[in-house]
């Protein structure tokens, strides 16, 4: 008779000890009786009785899902591969055990045949450009799916986009004719802009007439500043103008001291003047006697 009470006392300690279940913080217990669900219960210390209730604990933590590669086709008809990653949590943990039997294999099936419809609705420049539009859309439509499973998607992101290796070549063709493209505007627009300052330059040397001499003395004195370089100065034409008529009164003046030249007619003075204009040169006036003229250019002008 002890024996079989001590035994009875026995077994219901260990029924008593394996009837109370700390549950934390992120857990929920959901609790059947004879079959039918009567509640959740946590956090903290429950106790289920035996053999009447049976509990089932559920994480209500965001759970990290891989949704593995997937081969789709775009609607501009190219063929990719693509992976992403889901996030989702329990929000109903009643559903989440009553609706589904697996609630993580459910998901990642409805997470990729969703990530396939998707991409097919979209170009490949979308699909590459507009992420965040895309994966807004896999989010809505695949938290819309599971709803009713109580389970809450938070977000998917998209981890990986594979192409082709012909499309590769053809974007990256397509990215340097892009780049070729705008440095030939930058470089026409830089043009432009160097040609407004340039005529703005030239409008006010044009106003200072001694603005375009000062500049002449100033690329001299740079190039000159080089070794080993050949300087060919121009002469303005101003300059030659005035040297002629310079010349043309000093030969006019010089023809009055010359024997047997009193009776010139002004016509010939151009000769003469054409005749003295270089630095040195040498009139025949008479046999045997000779006149050396010598005048520096700038003496002339």
């Amino acid at each position: 008779m002890f024996e079989l009470l001590g035994f009875l006392i026995f077994f219901g300690i260990i029924l008593t000890i394996t009837s109370i279940k700390f549950i934390n913080e992120y857990d929920r217990l959901v609790i059947f009786r004879f079959g039918r669900v009567v509640g959740e219960r946590g956090p903290g210390v429950s106790f289920v009785v035996p053999m009447i209730e049976r509990a089932q604990k559920v994480d209500l933590r965001i759970i990290t899902m891989p949704i593995p590669m997937q081969e789709a086709i775009t609607r501009d008809n190219i063929s990719l591969k693509i992976a992403a990653v889901c996030f989702y949590q329990v929000a109903d943990p009643r559903k989440a055990v009553t609706k589904i039997e697996d609630a993580m294999a459910a998901t990642s099936q409805v997470a990729q045949t969703t990530l396939r419809s998707v991409i097919g609705q979209h170009e490949l420049d979308d699909v590459l450009t507009e992420r965040d539009k895309i994966n807004a859309k896999l989010q809505a439509i695949i938290d819309r799916q599971t709803e009713g499973w109580g389970i809450k998607v938070n977000a998917v992101e998209i981890k990986d986009v594979e192409i082709p290796q012909s499309m590769q070549r053809a974007m990256a063709r397509q990215a340097e004719a892009e780049r070729e493209r705008r440095a030939k505007i930058v470089a026409a627009e830089g043009e432009m802009q160097a040609a407004e300052k340039l005529a703005q330059a030239a409008a006010v040397i044009s106003s200072q007439p001694g603005a375009m001499q000062l500049r002449q003395l100033q690329t001299m004195v740079e190039v000159s500043a080089e070794k080993n370089s050949t300087l060919i100065f121009p002469i303005p034409i101003e300059l030659l103008g005035g040297m002629g008529r310079n010349a043309s009164e000093f030969a006019q003046k010089a023809m009055q001291f010359l024997p047997g030249q009193e009776n010139v007619k002004p016509a010939a003075v151009p000769a003469v003047a054409a005749a003295v204009a270089p630095s040195s040169h040498t009139l025949n006036t008479a046999p045997g006697d000779k006149i050396r003229i010598r005048e520096d250019i700038e003496d002339l002008a």
